[in-house]
């Protein structure tokens, strides 16, 4: 999918770019705050390991007798009446999110990875006198920590243990945000593990993620499709039109490309034979980066042998149908915010040159001269990069018809100038057998009846080069291997290909930058 270039977005110093004095005295405070409370849990660490009486032991041991999770135990204990014991002695392990010391006796809720929690409670009768003092020593926020003892349920109903031995599993030197407290969608991006730890949305999204990915492969192994792997470097950037990164080969002293795209290996895969075939993958792409674009992201691409672009867009509706009740239980999602958003049933198909006649109210065709398109365009005020029939088809419109699609669309055949490696459609002139689908106003997959004539490739290739001649930045290259490889004989093929991020941003609701785990950021 094509990003755009977009604008950096502004800092949140002064007009001159600096921060204000009162900015920096804010900052050096707090940095001063943290170092106080680093210096004193690094003087507790050293005592922990001064302390320990076998390798491995003290701050950071190589294990510890870890029995049952928090989510195993809430789940068998989760329903215990107030004051309520069970003889049941438990070890687990967790990260210290709420601490409380009084008197003889503690407090500390314990959080395992998923955000489940159980209470730890301290007692000196329990413990010990010296083992009591060295808790509230010791024992600090975000520390990971071990506690063996009885499940109970205290007076207030919480479910707890009964600390009967206890161990620093890994101290924290510095320590966690204020938890009752929104962390900035900045440090939320910057600081993921700060996220995971804080937020439950966070880790439902890495759930999702995986779940999702599951789903399609799922999906795909039932109907016989075969994952495969392409190269990451090439020596030849195609697939896509999109600006490249590049980088250099010592060992081969040559420059390469970062793939933008696994089509024309994937295809070669179909000329060899392997007729139902995907790939899941991370692509580059050196372009702007905004809410629904992300210079890495990863990507689904799979073709069929003797499908098209109809057969594929069912195939695409089956996977993302999938997915929705693999991650939520229904076709209908709920994203963040609370909205419900319907995938379910068979999905719109709109034609690009009759959806946008409709929105302008007279006909609008392949055969419309250019100097039509650009007297329209200018009255919307639409600036038009490289101004080719096609392009201003696109941008037109994105401009009138994308912003009013509520439901899942899929908007059907493409001007030819702008979809190189498409077929021709059957019984239209000027136009391809291409769609792209867009759930919540974005675009979030795209479909051919491929282009398998290796006479008309070669002519499609000459003509991008040509656009790069003239600085185009996302024309295609001429792929002399891949047209070789397509003279063997290609068989009629549907393809596909979907971003696994916008995926997870139509199930979700969420931007781009909350669905990639780590996200690039300047």
């Amino acid at each position: 999918m094509r990003a755009h270039n977009t604008p950096e977005p502004a800092t949140t110093a002064g007009a001159t770019g600096s921060p204000s004095t009162a900015e920096l005295a804010e900052a050096e405070a707090a940095l001063a705050e943290i170092t106080e409370q680093k210096a004193v849990r690094l003087a507790k660490r050293d005592r922990l390991i001064g302390a320990a009486t076998t390798p491995g032991g003290g701050a950071y041991p190589v294990s510890v007798p870890v029995t049952d999770t928090i989510p195993a135990v809430r789940a068998r204990f989760g329903d215990l009446d107030p004051d309520a014991v069970t003889g049941v002695t438990a070890g687990l392990a967790g990260r210290v999110v709420h601490l409380r010391n009084t008197g003889k006796l503690c407090f500390a809720s314990l959080q395992s990875g998923d955000g489940s929690r159980i209470q730890a409670m301290v007692s000196l009768g329990e413990v010990g006198a010296e083992s009591l003092a060295e808790w509230k020593d010791l024992v600090d926020l975000g520390d990971h920590l071990f506690v063996s003892g009885e499940v109970i349920s205290s007076r207030r109903g919480e479910l707890s243990i009964m600390v009967a031995d206890w161990q620093i599993a890994a101290k924290a030197l510095l320590p966690l945000p204020n938890l009752h407290t929104e962390l900035s969608e900045e440090t939320r991006v910057r600081s993921r593990y700060l996220d995971l730890i804080a937020r439950e949305q966070a880790r439902r999204s890495v759930i999702a993620r995986s779940q999702t990915v599951a789903s399609l492969r799922r999906t795909f192994t039932d109907r016989n499709f075969l994952e495969i792997e392409t190269p990451m470097l090439q020596v030849m950037h195609g697939g896509a039109s999109a600006r490249p990164f590049t980088t250099h080969s010592n060992a081969f002293d040559t420059d390469l490309y970062l793939r933008i795209a696994p089509e024309l290996f994937l295809k070669r895969a179909v000329v060899g034979g392997i007729d139902r075939v995907y790939e899941i993958n991370r692509n580059f792409r050196n372009e702007g980066a905004d809410s629904t674009h992300s210079p890495e992201f990863a990507m689904l691409e799979a073709y069929e042998a003797y499908g098209d672009y109809n057969s594929i867009a069912d195939l695409t509706q089956t996977l993302i149908q999938d997915a929705a009740l693999a991650v939520s239980g229904s076709h209908v999602v709920t994203w963040a915010d609370g909205t419900k958003f319907d995938l379910g049933g068979d999905w719109d198909r709109i034609g690009m040159y009759d959806s946008l006649s409709a929105a302008v109210g007279y006909p609008i065709s392949p055969e419309t001269p250019l100097a039509e398109l650009r007297v329209l365009a200018d009255a919307e005020g639409l600036e038009i990069d490289h101004p080719i029939h096609g392009k201003y088809v696109e941008e037109l419109w994105e401009h009138f018809v994308k912003g009013g699609l509520t439901r899942p669309t899929f908007v059907m055949d493409f001007p030819v100038d702008t979809s190189p490696l498409v077929r021709g459609h059957r019984s239209v002139s000027g136009v391809v057998e291409k769609w792209d689908l867009y759930v919540r106003g974005f675009e979030l997959a795209t479909g051919y009846s491929e282009l398998v004539d290796p006479v008309i490739q070669r002519e499609r290739f000459v003509e991008q080069a040509r656009l790069a001649a003239g600085g185009d930045p996302e024309a295609m290259r001429l792929d002399e291997e891949f047209l070789r490889a397509l003279e063997y004989g290609m068989p009629p093929t549907g393809g596909m290909g979907m971003g696994i991020d916008r995926l997870l941003m139509a199930l979700s609701g969420l931007g781009i930058r909350e669905t990639i785990l780590f996200p690039l950021v300047k």
